[in-house]
């Protein structure tokens, strides 16, 4: 390693690593560059001593100058760990995936020349860890077979509501009026469609709506959806299109949506953002840029109740609701259902719990290959997550074989 390497300052490598990291063109998306980037500037500030505490002082021998690689060992990394690790009411398993990314990094730096060895990887330095439980934040709950008939039964009955009431005007009816109740129809459909599609397709939510930090996940659009064939495109976590399933529970309700919406062209978002403020934001610049002058385009404006249906008759494209945006909706939703969720991270019923719940009866069901297969995963993978499973029904067969034992040592007793 060189001495221009060793004295090199920590943060100068991070853009150049979570660029490689990222996603995207230029790198510069993805959860994981975000995540990493957020942990990085964490462990830069405790290495400088701002970890907020008096008796640290950073690891760093000179306080005019910042911390550099020539400053890293292992000892710097286990004194990290131990930090992590202190009474800060992180979960065992949330102080592992901090200290990953730290040493993702680290590794990263040994290939690139700065360090001479992976520090952070060596049994000193992970020593004060906690023993890792193996489960991943926030990635435990599954929607149970109740709350699932609960919600989908709530979202269908508020639809069905909302669009007889649309269907059902009188013909003299105000436009304005009209166009109120269509608003209101067409969110409930958009809000049934999306969480029918979360509980039976088992598909990843950043698979089908847009996540700000990927500009490749957009958003499925209605031409990338079969409702004949009981299909879709969506953008897998393995960077490649591949066709989901569209199970028969979620094609009516699609039906339903697609002909109320009536999109203008297939490239229209499935699920497209009912937020009013991006909305009139979008349709101005819009309408702007295809010449109309600013008093034309307020007289449009006023002449519908809401942009988006300004938008459908102007085949403004608006952009998909994001993957946080689900969330909030699917936590509105549950809170509207009255759904019981007992879990120590989500009090509502969130969209990767669909995925796992529909997993959990795949598993029943069909056995982890066919699971596997229908949630896009290794059966490896599928077999560690759904391990309480086979816990299970080899407990069952314990059982059954205890019983079947005892009755015969019992029947020989006289």
């Amino acid at each position: 390693m060189s001495d221009r390497s060793r004295s090199t300052p920590l943060t100068e490598t991070f853009e150049r690593y979570l660029t490689d990291k990222g996603k995207g063109r230029g790198g510069d998306g993805g959860n994981y560059r975000r995540n990493a980037a957020r942990e990085l500037d964490r462990f830069a500030a405790w290495a400088a001593g701002d970890a907020g505490s008096d008796d640290w002082s950073g690891i760093a021998d000179d306080a005019d100058r910042g911390p550099t690689f020539a400053d890293l060992d292992e000892r710097v990394f286990r004194a990290y760990a131990r930090h992590l690790a202190g009474d800060r009411g992180l979960k065992q398993n949330t102080v592992h995936t901090y200290y990953r990314y730290v040493s993702a990094w680290c590794g990263w730096c040994v290939n690139e020349g700065y360090l001479g060895a992976h520090y952070a990887q060596r049994a000193s330095a992970m020593a004060p860890l906690p023993e890792d439980d193996g489960r991943k934040p926030g990635d435990q709950q599954a929607w149970t077979a109740q709350q699932r008939h609960a919600l989908t039964r709530h979202v269908d009955e508020r639809a069905r509501t909302a669009i007889e009431t649309y269907t059902t005007l009188p013909a003299d009816t105000d436009p304005l009026d009209k166009q109120r109740a269509r608003y209101a129809a067409l969110k409930a459909a958009r809000d049934r469609a999306l969480v029918f599609v979360l509980a039976y397709t088992a598909v990843r939510v950043g698979e089908v709506l847009r996540d700000p930090n990927d500009p490749r996940r957009r958003g499925v659009r209605w031409g990338e959806l079969s409702l004949d064939e009981g299909s879709m495109e969506v953008y897998r976590k393995k960077q490649q299109w591949d066709a989901a399933s569209l199970p028969d529970p979620v094609i009516s309700p699609l039906r339903s949506y697609r002909r109320l919406l009536a999109p203008p062209t297939d490239r229209w978002p499935v699920f497209p953002t009912f937020d009013q403020r991006t909305l009139g934001g979008l349709v101005e610049d819009e309408l702007a840029d295809r010449g109309e002058r600013p008093d034309v385009i307020s007289e449009r404006r006023d002449a519908f109740a809401r942009d988006l249906l300004l938008a459908l008759d102007a085949d403004v494209r608006p952009p998909s609701i994001t993957t946080d945006g689900a969330r909030s909706i699917l936590q509105r939703l549950s809170d509207d259902a009255a759904i019981d969720v007992d879990h120590p991270k989500h009090d509502y019923l969130a969209p990767h719990g669909g995925r796992r719940g529909m997993g959990e009866v795949l598993v029943r069901a069909f056995g982890y290959t066919v699971a596997a297969r229908y949630l896009d995963n290794s059966e490896e993978m599928i077999r560690e997550r759904y391990s309480h499973i086979e816990a299970g029904e080899l407990g069952d067969v314990a059982t059954e074989a205890l019983d079947e034992m005892e009755g015969t040592v019992t029947g020989g007793i006289e």
